[in-house]
């Protein structure tokens, strides 16, 4: 009895273990583009190219970014359908893993080389190649990541374990941070054993990109490979293959989806634009580039222990206390920014208070959007599992979409781009600068709040009524 349930506790470990791997590679490379690609691009990627080309080329992919992301954003549903709509002997989402995992991850590379050089060789050839890989690299990003998180009302149907799997892949996410911890002194290194100078060149910008994009597509096999989907009533009542139309109509009459979206969506906004111009503080605001590895190890520390927190917490708290008060903290923070920036222990304070309670947000945000899943099968007999969680990266395009544009546009009105210093940047452009990434920030964090406390009803009781009722009456149909 005792070797059986060994084995059986190694049974549910091992999945939570590999899915878990998943979202450290994958949350790597989202961050290095999400975040440090329009870095990249403000400061090393036209090197060599006159001031005013360089501009006007930062000018114009900051535009083509902002573009294509809008564009694309309304893809990730029809992604999300072709999801759910895949059947093959290995499931419904490891082979989107696997493929769309692998092409994102090697057209990472391309980009972070600049096009193999174009960026500094021929503006007009790189322009031209620039949109159609960057389109696809956005495409085989979505797949990869609607995949990932679209597993997991596939690997259980009860709340508390999908949010042990949720904590275990976002457990994980500390990947992003890492990204952020070691970017500066890689690719500084790295670009002075290739130039023999201390700055961040082109040379090490597409090395730390080869490094992401390896590490990302080993870890999409681990997933892949690692974890199994499971058959039960509920999924099985929905293998029929839907429609475009019917799954606009059921995203459509999904209420309380829609207001889950909503607030974490304008969360979103203000999140992306600080989180992308946090860079810029430590090197233009403050003067203290060397110390921004500590906007990278707080994250990945609070991440040790939001992750596996948050589902002992939920026991006892409901995830819209939990929702409440980390964005409270996060309200503070902005607070404090906004106070003050030439304060170390002050701005230290705050990021804490910005970095850790992010985790248990994108908990409580990411386990009600899963259960809507059950209440728009009950509502409106249409069960859309990859659809329904392609919402939250289609939200997450959409702020990054804000954050590369405002980045973009910040660093040049505010005169932080290229050779740069903080001893020349303006007044004006440390006012811009701040009424950007905090002062906006702030109001939009209270707008979100706002919409969650008051406007979405589906709690983890009301989850387990709705699957209790979806039993019956799909218990009684299959009896009739």
């Amino acid at each position: 009895m005792d070797a059986t349930k060994t084995v059986a506790h190694k049974s549910k470990i091992w999945p939570v273990v590999n899915y878990a791997f998943g979202n450290f590679g994958h949350s790597a490379l989202s961050m290095m583009f999400g975040t440090y690609f329009m870095v990249y691009v403000t400061t090393a990627m036209f090197t060599g190219v006159s001031k005013s080309q360089a501009t006007k080329s930062i000018a114009m992919i900051t535009g083509l970014i902002f573009v294509l992301r809008i564009l694309e954003i309304f893809i990730d549903p029809i992604i999300g359908n072709i999801v759910d709509n895949t059947n093959t002997r290995w499931g419904r989402f490891k082979p989107w893993l696997i493929i769309a995992g692998t092409v994102s991850a090697l057209l990472l590379i391309v980009l972070m080389s600049g096009i193999f050089g174009l960026s500094r060789s021929n503006t007009t050839w790189f322009m031209i190649l620039f949109i159609p890989i960057f389109t696809i690299f956005d495409i085989f990003y979505s797949f990869r990541d609607v995949s990932y998180w679209g597993m997991i009302p596939a690997l259980s149907e009860d709340s508390h374990e999908r949010s042990i799997f949720t904590a275990a892949g976002n457990f994980t996410g500390f990947g992003q941070n890492i990204v952020t911890m070691t970017i500066v002194p890689v690719v500084t290194y790295v670009t002075y054993l290739a130039t023999g100078q201390h700055n961040e060149g082109q040379a090490g910008w597409t090395t730390f990109g080869i490094i992401i994009a390896v590490v990302a597509i080993i870890c999409s096999f681990i997933v892949a490979l690692g974890t199994h989907e499971k058959h039960n009533v509920l999924r099985n009542a929905a293998k029929d293959k839907t429609s475009l139309k019917d799954m606009f109509w059921a995203l459509a009459h999904n209420d309380q989806m829609l207001w889950t979206a909503l607030p974490y969506l304008v969360y979103g906004f203000g999140n992306a634009a600080t989180a992308g111009l946090m860079f810029y503080m430590f090197k233009y605001v403050m003067d203290k580039p060397g110390l921004f590895w500590i906007a990278g190890l707080i994250p990945t520390v609070a991440g040790f222990f939001t992750s596996p927190l948050y589902p002992i917490i939920n026991k006892w708290v409901t995830r819209k206390t939990i929702y409440a008060v980390s964005m409270c903290a996060m309200i503070l923070a902005y607070i404090i920014l906004i106070v003050s920036t030439d304060n170390l222990i002050m701005v230290m304070t705050a990021l804490v208070l910005y970095y850790v309670p992010q985790g248990f947000i994108f908990m409580a945000v990411i386990l009600t959007l899963t259960d809507t899943i059950e209440y728009g099968q009950l509502k409106n007999g249409t069960r859309s599992e990859a659809v329904t969680l392609a919402i939250r990266p289609m939200l997450d395009k959409m702020s990054s979409a804000i954050s590369n544009g405002v980045v973009g546009w910040v660093a040049v009105a505010a005169g932080m781009t290229g050779t740069a210093t903080a001893a020349s940047i303006t007044a004006g452009g440390i006012s811009l600068f701040k009424a950007v990434a905090f002062w906006a920030g702030l109001i939009v964090h209270i707008l979100a709040l706002l919409i969650y406390v008051f406007k979405v009803k589906i709690s983890e009781k009301k989850h387990a009524e709705i699957v209790e009722e979806l039993q019956k009456k799909l218990g009684a149909e299959n009896v009739n």
